[in-house]
């Protein structure tokens, strides 16, 4: 496998490493009999992957005869039932390893399962002794660490595939809890551009724009010591938004793609730095239980949040407005609708940019109706990161001048 790149996806953590240059079956098949020497394999697939590509097909192939078991395709956010269901197939079949084949629900229930297994969990109760509550850092000794390896090829820009934490949701209460006390990164991180070929737009973008916004809150934020998270985020720009505009005018353009790839470790090595986030998160996560997907909501908030923080950190957006005007395809854009330097503040350029790729730009756009602001305002007010908000939201009135800019 001359060709490969293999290397650990962040320079201070074990895990994940990170493979490309070779086509994922055959990545997978050298790493799994040579790396992870596993002989009983479960694979988690993606619904529309299996259905409208050959590409289940191809890993199986190139695994077979390790493969084990199978699970083809589940429900948006991870619901418990159906990792309890995937827990106890992976017992069954004794898996010593287990890969996902698609976008981030399949990761997490990945991370969740291998926990699972390490806990002898098999019912909700079990999940919600292991759930990590509000506290995801305190010391957990009763859990045991997971051990059964977890290999991702993922298909979007969401990024859960470069941490620890997963998100699982209760189905009698629609609660989601964070799995943080036990919980591995995945093991191997497979990054294959061809395959992304298949998502479509809608989701490939919005989780572009969603590391976009983890980049553009962590310098925009009034931290005095981002450790690091700046330098990771101002990668992480230049090559998200660049590779974006590039993929959105030609869905083949591989070398975009893959620059979006590697744009997401930088966003997430920006996020593992620990620069508390603002806004544009704080007030998404509200949205996301009214089935608004995460990429969405940092379409719609994060320029509106801009706007409302420029008062007080317009030297941080300056620094952004300076990366991005840095890129030619931004530059081409930005003049075309008569933007310069000089007469677009950050919220602005952020608007068009977000518009260039076709992406929801209103609350209305994705069936977020007046009626539930009210809900939406006090709710953000219990999120950590709408009080880390370079003006900190604490009364209900402030987070509607926000959603009312959005409406």
């Amino acid at each position: 496998m001359a060709t490969e790149t293999y290397r650990r996806a962040f320079t201070d953590s074990d895990l994940p490493y990170i493979s490309y240059g070779v086509p994922f079956p055959q990545t997978c098949a050298y790493h799994v009999a040579n790396t992870f020497k596993a002989t009983r394999v479960y694979i988690i697939a993606s619904k529309s992957l299996t259905k409208n590509t050959a590409a289940l097909r191809s890993l199986e192939d190139a695994l077979e005869p390790r493969v084990a078991g199978l699970r083809v395709g589940m429900k948006p956010h991870t619901y418990w039932s159906e990792v309890l269901e995937i827990a106890d197939e992976c017992r069954a079949c004794n898996a010593d390893l287990i890969i996902t084949l698609g976008a981030g629900s399949l990761t997490d229930a990945a991370k969740i399962v291998s926990l699972a297994l390490a806990n002898d969990a098999s019912s909700s109760e079990d999940l919600m002794r292991l759930q990590s509550g509000t506290d995801w850092f305190s010391s957990r000794p009763e859990i045991k660490k997971a051990t059964v390896p977890v290999v991702c090829v993922p298909t979007t820009l969401s990024g859960g595939e470069y941490q620890a934490l997963a998100g699982g949701t209760n189905d009698e209460t629609h609660v989601k809890h964070g799995f943080n006390h036990g919980t591995n990164p995945p093991a191997l991180v497979v990054l294959d551009a061809a395959l992304t070929t298949t998502t479509p737009d809608k989701f490939w973008l919005s989780t572009g724009v969603r590391a976009v916004d983890h980049c553009v809150e962590t310098i925009c934020s009034l931290a005095k010591d981002k450790k690091g998270g700046e330098e990771a985020a101002e990668q992480g720009l230049k090559k998200l938004v660049p590779g974006l505009l590039r993929s959105k005018v030609d869905k083949n353009d591989l070398e975009a793609r893959h620059q979006c790839q590697l744009g997401v470790i930088d966003a997430m090595s920006a996020v593992k730095s620990g620069v508390e986030l603002g806004a544009s998160h704080g007030i998404g996560h509200q949205l996301g239980p009214l089935g608004v997907g995460h990429g969405e909501t940092s379409c719609i908030l994060l320029p509106a949040v801009c706007k409302y923080n420029a008062r007080v950190n317009s030297t941080q957006q300056d620094q952004v407005l300076q990366i991005l005007w840095g890129q030619e395809p931004v530059v081409q854009i930005l003049k075309a609708k008569g933007l310069g330097p000089h007469n677009a503040d950050l919220s602005a350029v952020l608007d068009v940019l977000i518009r260039e790729l076709g992406m929801p730009r209103s609350l209305k756009e994705v069936g977020v109706g007046q009626d539930k602001l009210d809900m939406i305002a006090v709710n953000s007010l219990e999120d950590k990161w709408c009080r880390t908000n370079p003006i900190p939201l604490t009364d209900k009135s402030q987070v509607l001048d926000i959603l009312k800019a959005v409406e």
